[in-house]
């Protein structure tokens, strides 16, 4: 199996790989964040692709991320399963800095971003009901309970904002009411463009802040910083052990999840587009 590292703030190396590589791949949607390093993970065989999703100095805003780019790189790459980081701010008291969440919904309040590989003379109509892969999940929060001495939570909503900005401290307070757990910036669209690839994607947030929600916490670049490198080395701890223990042929939901989605018929779809998304909907076109 392949499994693909997506590196947030704070995290642009790879975790110890042997036998590494390094694979500039052009896609139809321009250029990935950055190269593609590919090696294997210790002795268990497997080869492992990572990719920071800033950038190797953190170059790209949420906004202006290549996410098409760098999800179609990884599908290229042959990549079956998505293991993400994000830096996040904490909506609850209970959730302080230098806690590890591993997700499982996601509120999309972003504006403008595109959000699907599919138009262009296709549609494409797939399920999304559960935006995180369960089965990642899972095997990421007990994972991260094993490996770390961090506090762990399993399960909560990722608010995705647009950014650059933080908050404003009325629409923190909005998400707290709503229940949601934690606010980021990049979760939209790389777990719908992963979903529509076909690979199953979870994330590990590490928390940085309390947003602005908490009178006695302003977010600062500083803090957002310091909390990042202060769940760098738990993170890639979780990331490793999930690695060294991932389950043998795990099924995903997410896996042929484009099978009887395709609503438009194989002889209409224009044939530029056929061929750019071919490594998608290639085997379930049936002229």
């Amino acid at each position: 199996m392949t499994i693909g590292f997506i590196g947030g703030s704070g995290i642009y190396e790879a975790l110890p790989l042997e036998n590494t590589r390094t694979a500039e791949i052009s896609t139809p949607f321009g250029e990935p964040s950055a190269p593609l390093e590919i090696g294997e993970f210790g002795d268990t065989g497997r080869e492992i692709v990572f990719l920071p999703r800033h950038g190797p100095d953190h170059q790209r805003s949420p906004t202006d991320l290549p996410y098409k780019a760098n999800m179609y790189a990884l599908k290229q790459a042959g990549v079956e399963y998505v293991l993400a980081s994000n830096a996040v701010g904490s909506l609850r008291e209970d959730l302080p800095p230098q806690t590890l969440v591993v997700p499982d919904q996601i509120y999309d309040r972003t504006k403008l971003r595109d959000l699907s590989y599919f138009g262009d003379g296709v549609v494409v109509h797939q399920p999304f009901s559960r935006p995180y892969s369960p089965e990642l999940v899972e095997h990421l929060a007990t994972s991260a309970r094993e490996a770390t001495d961090a506090q762990v939570a399993e399960g909560g909503t990722y608010v995705c904002i647009e950014g650059p900005q933080y908050s404003t401290k009325a629409e923190s307070e909005f998400y707290r009411d709503q229940g949601w757990e934690i606010i980021g910036m990049t979760a939209i669209p790389e777990a719908k463009l992963a979903r529509e690839a076909e690979m199953a994607y979870a994330t590990l947030a590490g928390v940085t802040d309390y947003d602005v929600w908490n009178d006695d916490s302003e977010v600062t670049l500083e803090e957002v910083l310091e909390n990042a490198a202060e769940n760098e080395a738990a993170i890639k701890e979780a990331v490793e052990h999930a690695i060294r223990t991932f389950p043998e042929d795990l099924e995903c939901e997410a896996h042929g999840s484009l099978e009887g989605t395709i609503n438009t018929p194989a002889g209409a779809i224009p044939d530029e587009t056929r061929e750019k998304l071919d490594p998608f909907i290639g085997q379930y076109l049936d002229d």
